[in-house]
């Protein structure tokens, strides 16, 4: 079934791992499901739910099984480029990072991040290569007003939200040595994951607002307690049984917070500086109107 943008929101979820549960559960009717050809590839496959009259797109980043596509392999050029060729204006997406800052953050929380330290080595991180586009600035480097959206949403749903934090996004998809974890501290990052670079930076150059919800999973290596290697499990013992249950329930709160967010502020228009990022090169005649003229 086409995609009518009447019908649209104008807001586009990315999930994190997991994700894949909340397909057909939570999110509502589903009104389509397709694979978007873009310059870049093939993006992940694109839902639109309705819910309440709501129209949202939705796009699992790492599979629809399991954990089929890891951090430094997902399409994040193809996934953004999708989202934007339907319409979306704002994306949400969601990660499970790791904790740096103990003394700040705890295993479950849910945080607002409001800066990246990029330590990605490999991933395409630009719609405009081998050209002269896409000197911009990145402070703030997520959108503000959608952080304060998904914050005033918790408050009202008195789900307990943290705003605020330094995310530093490593290649993957190993995780990270305790001498990393040090250099990162350092460096003044409180959390540390491998999902949000270069999507928030794929999503600027597309003008699209973005703000990531980071759901705690674990203390990063070498911070905090000893962690005794086990085989077999999730972290290899770096997540203790209590702390997997806590994240479990703290999972399940972040579809119902995103659709409160949507519910909302859907109709909303955009106020923000993310609209008009790419405005230098509209107003020198570089850039048209028309996004897909940039490719040309």
């Amino acid at each position: 079934m086409a995609v009518k943008k009447k019908c649209f929101s104008k807001v586009g979820i990315i999930g994190g791992s997991k994700a894949y549960l909340t397909i057909d559960k939570s999110w509502g009717k589903q009104i389509s499901r397709k694979i978007i050809k873009t310059p870049f590839g093939n993006s992940a496959p694109l839902y639109i739910y309705e819910k309440d009259g709501i129209h949202f797109a939705f796009i699992s980043r790492h599979g629809e099984k399991g954990y089929d596509v890891s951090a430094p392999f997902v399409n994040y050029r193809a996934n953004i480029w999708a989202l934007k060729e339907i319409g979306v204006e704002r994306i949400v997406s969601w990660s499970g990072p790791g904790i740096i800052n103990i003394s700040k953050f705890k295993v479950a929380d849910i945080v607002l991040p409001d800066d990246i330290i990029d330590e990605t080595k490999t991933r395409k991180n630009t719609f405009f290569e081998n050209k002269g586009i896409g000197f911009v600035r990145q402070n703030p480097v997520f959108c503000p007003d959608l952080a304060d959206m998904v914050y005033n949403c918790a408050k009202k749903m008195k789900i307990n939200v943290k705003k605020g934090g330094v995310y530093v996004c490593t290649e993957g998809p190993r995780l990270e040595t305790a001498a990393e974890i040090k250099m990162y501290k350092i460096l003044g990052a409180d959390l540390v994951g491998m999902t949000l670079a270069p999507e928030c930076f794929l999503a600027r150059e597309l003008e699209i607002c973005y703000q990531p919800i980071c759901y705690l999973t674990n203390v990063a290596e070498g911070i905090g307690r000893k962690k005794s290697f086990q085989s077999g499990i999730l972290f290899e013992g770096m997540q203790n049984k209590d702390e997997a249950v806590k994240v479990q329930e703290t999972l399940e709160k972040i579809p119902s917070l995103i659709f409160r967010f949507i519910k909302e502020n859907y109709a909303k228009e955009r106020k923000c500086s993310c609209k008009d990022y790419m405005l230098r090169y509209k107003k020198s005649g570089i850039l048209s109107d028309n996004w897909k003229d940039w490719f040309k």
